[in-house]
């Protein structure tokens, strides 16, 4: 690398924004051009948060909601459902950025099986469980693999999240296969629903053409060419046997599409709703939405703008939560119970559930948050109830759960008075304890709940500002 002369090495910043001591004029000449249009850019960004500062010291004050819990609790779910209900218009605007989004989640599903019928390849040569026929479909099935480096460049230029590099966004209970890079992760600030929109946006609304990029490595056309050698993989015996050997459950993770293959690989694949709330990308950083709320009836109907942010909740970003607890008026916080018998990626040794309970204790106890309200979602309860049916038995990993029936009814019961009698205990000063069992991928179920917290945020926050009748 040539050095950059005359710089002032102690200043690491100066050195790396420097040019390089090579520059063309030609590069010279783009270079000044693209910084014109950054600061360009920034300046309107600062000017329009000016205004906005403005105004908002004008008018009332926003109704702050925070979404906290651990990585794929159901935060960024939740938050789609209340965009989906509230903010239909800009839900549908993002919908064919997450179509990438769901592209990528398939083609690293994929990866995930291909690498363990390699493992078992290498392993079993003397008694092969891997027959001729996996081999050969595996081999087909290999220009995905060179998707998904496509997907996750133009998603992520910079490269995979390095935080947390055991870290795969299909198994997060499980070591991360070694063919199958990183979890992608993008800022919370980056335009990357711009980007993919830009990319990726397949269907023209006169023609309903597909525009496609070179047909080797265009998204939509890879997965419909291998459609179905996608079905038979996922279909395949010997595929199954070798997750559950290797205690890898795609199913139940978040951005799983294996078992929508028809719809997802179609070459006009359009996301629907209810894809969308199941598709996974990670975000480091926090996310600010904003959604104007109007609660009462037409004539007495009062409108308020609501500011919910989404944080991530792998443990290393967790220091970024308290500046958020300052002037919030209500937390929504997701436990994810379906994870008794998992261990946190980033900390194996940590059983996910005990994780759970663990920050719960420190978010209502914390002096900050006295007087706000805390609303918990026990979430994923569908897959917790499909555990339990199967055999799986909750007292093996919550020891305090003693002799009580292994079904759902009872080990939600439970969990529901643990969190509640930690609640009462805990809390600073008295509050009414709020709990819902959710499963936020399903859209019905969970828009009457947001309803109705909907309805008692704002009956709170009206109370609050003397405007309560």
């Amino acid at each position: 690398m040539p050095s950059k002369q005359g710089l002032d090495t102690d200043d690491p910043l100066a050195f790396i924004t420097a040019p390089p001591v090579d520059e063309t004029p030609e590069q010279r000449e783009t270079r000044l051009l693209l910084e014109k249009e950054a600061k360009d850019i920034s300046d309107s960004i600062d000017e329009q948060l000016s205004k906005e500062r403005q105004q908002e010291k004008k008018g009332p004050k926003p109704v702050k909601i925070l979404l906290l819990g651990q990585s794929e609790s159901g935060k960024s779910t939740t938050l789609k459902n209340f965009q989906l209900m509230y903010d239909p218009k800009a839900f549908l605007a993002e919908r064919s950025s997450w179509k990438a989004v769901i592209q990528l989640n398939v083609v690293r599903s994929v990866h995930v099986v291909l690498d363990i019928i390699t493992r078992a390849e290498n392993l079993q040569r003397d008694s092969p469980l891997v027959d001729d026929d996996l081999i050969a479909l595996k081999l087909r099935l290999s220009p995905l693999v060179q998707v998904e480096e496509v997907l996750m460049q133009r998603l992520a230029p910079c490269g995979p999240d390095q935080s947390d590099p055991a870290r795969l966004a299909q198994v997060s209970y499980a070591q991360k296969p070694r063919g199958v890079k990183s979890e992608v992760a993008v800022n919370s600030a980056a335009q990357w629903k711009a980007i993919f929109t830009r990319a990726f946006d397949a269907e023209d609304s006169s023609s309903g053409a597909v525009a496609q990029d070179d047909g080797e490595t265009d998204p939509s056309v890879v997965l419909s060419t291998h459609a179905a050698d996608l079905k038979l993989l996922w279909e395949n015996i010997t595929v199954q046997q070798l997750l559950v050997q290797e205690n890898i459950r795609l199913q139940e993770a978040a951005g799983f599409f294996l078992d929508c293959l028809d719809e997802v690989t179609a070459l006009n694949y359009a996301p629907t709703d209810d894809h969308i709330l199941r598709a996974r990308l990670k975000t480091l950083g926090v996310s600010e939405h904003r959604i104007r709320m109007t609660s009462g009836g037409m004539s007495g109907s009062i409108s308020r703008d609501w500011r919910i942010y989404d944080v991530g909740g792998h443990r290393s970003l967790r220091p970024a939560w308290a500046p958020y607890f300052d002037d919030m008026h209500s937390i929504i916080f997701l436990c994810p119970i379906s994870a008794f018998d998992q261990v946190l990626a980033e900390e194996p040794r940590v059983n996910r559930l005990a994780d759970s309970v663990n920050l719960w204790t420190m978010i209502v106890s914390n002096k900050l948050l006295a007087k706000t309200n805390i609303i918990l979602f026990l979430n994923k309860t569908d897959i917790m109830r499909s555990k339990l049916d199967s055999g799986i038995r909750f007292s093996d990993y919550v020891n305090s759960y003693g002799k009580r029936p292994n079904d759902f009814e009872s080990a939600s019961s439970y969990l529901r008075k643990k969190f509640g009698g930690l609640f009462k205990e805990k809390s600073t000063l008295p509050r009414v304890f709020y709990c819902h069992l959710t499963t936020v991928t399903d859209r019905k179920s969970t828009q009457l709940i947001l309803a109705n917290v909907k309805d008692q945020l704002m009956q709170v926050y009206l109370s609050d500002a003397s405007l309560l009748m």
